[in-house]
């Protein structure tokens, strides 16, 4: 599976530090940036791994930034992407399994190495249920347009 990752100034250490963990579990990563701890703007990396999850380039997505709300509202805006905000295993679970999110973000004030790792296995194990949640994922479509 390839992945794109992507994060702000807040987020690069937590970012940095799951690359390993996600290579490890076979993934193609693509990392969207940024490079550094120098001060930028979230919306730019948020935008730049949803446009390549929208692209079908990736897959998948993972953004972090201080909370992962702006990063999150900043994917959202980019068509076809399906962006949750999560923090625990059990909303990553169901991001996936009702709501078949393509990107996930997280906060790195909010949650620990350890814990994103978690986080991420239990997203990247799910599977999409479909049946039900399909008529849901339908409207949002419609909304989109």
């Amino acid at each position: 599976m390839h992945v794109a990752i992507g994060s702000d100034h807040v987020g690069y250490s937590l970012k940095e530090g799951l690359k390993p963990f996600l290579a490890e579990r076979g993934l193609e990563l693509l990392d969207c940036g940024t490079d550094s701890d120098a001060s930028c703007d979230y919306p730019l990396f948020g935008r730049k791994v949803a446009e390549t999850v929208a692209s079908g380039t990736c897959e998948r997505g993972i953004l972090i930034c201080g909370t992962g709300i702006g990063i999150s509202i900043a994917a959202n805006k980019v068509h076809g992407i399906r962006c949750a905000l999560v923090h625990d295993v059990y909303t990553a679970r169901l991001a996936l399994r009702h709501n078949d999110a393509n990107v996930l973000a997280m906060g790195t004030t909010v949650v620990s190495l350890p814990h994103a790792k978690l986080i991420i296995a239990a997203w990247l194990d799910e599977e999409f249920e479909g049946g039900r949640h399909n008529t849901r994922l339908q409207m949002i479509k419609e909304m989109e347009r």
